[in-house]
């Protein structure tokens, strides 16, 4: 009996990975409209604003990391 993944658990899998990519962008997006607006405010607190820059920039590099893994290999 071989763990083979069956044709199944890679689409559970990749719809995952797809649903996980479409939350990241959302989250992306959303933080990109709080940012923008918070810029506007000249009493905002900078250090929260940089915090929000950074999870901006970490749920980038996550998105960038998924769609990577998700296009196919070339070489293969």
């Amino acid at each position: 009996m071989t763990d083979t993944p069956t044709t199944e658990n890679v689409n559970q899998e990749l719809l995952q990975r797809l649903q996980k990519l479409r939350s990241l962008r959302i989250e992306h997006r959303d933080l990109d409209d709080v940012i923008t607006r918070l810029q506007l405010d000249y009493s905002v607190d900078e250090l929260q604003l940089k915090r929000l820059k950074r999870r901006k920039l970490m749920l980038k590099d996550q998105i960038a990391r998924l769609e990577s893994e998700l296009i196919p290999d070339l070489n293969a």
